[in-house]
């Protein structure tokens, strides 16, 4: 084959490939949109394919089906984070966790499309909701790792159980806040609020992870 030849080829695949890219990068950015818009009531392939300017042939070809968008999605740090990046924090294991809570709790305010995932999943935990859930998981679970380092807890202390609580009040926190507006007192839309909040935050944190002292 002529070296002209292999130079079209290879720049044809280049287009292809290049095509392909901003093609599946369409049809996601369309899932965002979709799912924010209309929920997973309104999460199929026509609708997809009319979101994202594309041919519903290309979502199967690209993806599989509708889970295949959504694993891809839910892999996605930035879809569920935005533009933060994974720093490790400095510090104890308190002080990492505390900055990787506070890092989190602005991304979860900022988002959302994961505050409608997080409702969804309380009242309609459908098939498809676990597999973005487990997606997630994956992709939060690797970012909080990369911040946490290789920090420990103190002995004894179930870190597990401890951040699932703090996770769980942050959830509930931020639905509130979108929903009623306000809890147990606090009108939590105001800055005032939102920085008690993270103080408290902070206290339960450096108390839970306080590290162990030898009398």
């Amino acid at each position: 084959m002529a070296g002209s030849e292999i130079a079209l080829k290879s720049e044809r695949l280049g287009s292809r490939a290049r095509d392909r890219a901003a093609t599946e990068a369409r049809i996601l950015e369309g899932a965002r949109a979709l799912l924010a818009r209309s929920g997973f009531t309104g999460f199929g392939v026509n609708a997809l394919a009319a979101e994202a300017g594309c041919d519903k042939v290309l979502i199967r070809r690209y993806f599989g089906d509708l889970d295949g968008v959504l694993t891809a999605l839910g892999g996605e740090i930035g879809f569920w984070l935005g533009p933060m990046r994974a720093r490790q924090a400095s510090g104890g294991y308190a002080a990492r966790m505390a900055a990787l809570f506070g890092a989190y709790a602005s991304a979860l305010r900022a988002n959302p499309v994961l505050q409608r995932v997080l409702g969804w999943e309380l009242v309609d935990p459908s098939a498809a909701l676990r597999r973005l859930d487990a997606a997630r998981s994956r992709a939060i679970g690797g970012w909080m790792q990369a911040v946490r380092g290789d920090a420990v807890p103190p002995a004894g202390v179930d870190a597990p159980a401890v951040n699932a609580v703090l996770l769980a009040a942050l959830h509930y926190l931020t639905l509130r806040e979108r929903t009623m507006g306000s809890f147990a007192g606090l009108d939590l839309s105001t800055p005032e609020a939102r920085e008690r909040l993270e103080a408290a935050f902070r206290l339960l944190i450096a108390r839970a992870y306080a590290p162990e002292t030898t009398p």
